[in-house]
């Protein structure tokens, strides 16, 4: 029987989830986490198949809770399922060792074949993503400016760049607003912009927005 660990902090979801897997054919035991730190906490202290897992979550956001989960479990699959479309975080995620990536709307079919793929050793993309990892390959391939940023600094700019204000997005990420600023200037230094609507119109160019 397979052991999976859902991380998401809206409710529904989770539930929904759960009674999708419930009503799969194959055995599955679920248990669930409300954010990144139950999550982790759960992972590290449990012994489970796969872990899938929400990319925006309050606190540690869900390429953190990867990072971390990667670092000390690296056998452990991870298959992201996400609102937010593979433009914004896919390839970023399966850089950073997540075993798949599919979108919250996806069909429940996709899904469980998904999750089934991944518990048997394989990775999870679509054809659209496969092109995106291996255009992201090679060195000599010039990399989108976001590609330099960390995963928070990251999470800041597409927050930013959904028009949210710096006390809006510190609330979101539950951070101190100083530190949602020095966030700004970093990712301002690293782009070389000056402005927030530079960020918002290049976020909306690359696709980076919902």
């Amino acid at each position: 029987m397979s052991r999976i660990l859902i991380a998401d902090d809206h409710a529904i979801v989770r539930k929904g989830l759960v009674q999708i897997l419930s009503d799969s054919p194959d055995p599955i035991m679920v248990d669930e986490a409300s954010d990144g730190e139950e999550a982790l906490a759960k992972a590290f202290s449990g012994d489970y198949d796969l872990v899938l897992l929400d990319i925006s979550m309050p606190g540690k956001s869900g390429l953190d809770v990867l990072k971390e989960l990667k670092g000390r479990s690296p056998r452990l699959p991870v298959l992201i399922l996400s609102m937010h479309p593979e433009e914004q975080y896919a390839v970023r995620a399966m850089r950073s060792g997540a075993s798949g990536y599919l979108a919250k709307g996806s069909a429940t079919d996709e899904l469980l074949n998904a999750i089934r793929k991944v518990l048997s050793g394989g990775r999870y993309v679509s054809s659209s993503l496969a092109e995106k990892l291996a255009g992201s390959l090679g060195d000599n391939i010039e990399r989108p400016l976001h590609a330099t940023l960390s995963n928070r600094e990251y999470q800041v700019l597409c927050l930013i760049g959904s028009g949210k204000t710096t006390t809006e997005i510190a609330a979101e990420i539950l951070l101190s607003v100083k530190t949602v600023s020095t966030f700004r200037t970093r990712i301002l230094h690293k782009m070389r912009m000056k402005s927030n609507a530079e960020l918002t119109r290049y976020a909306i160019q690359n696709k980076l927005v919902i």
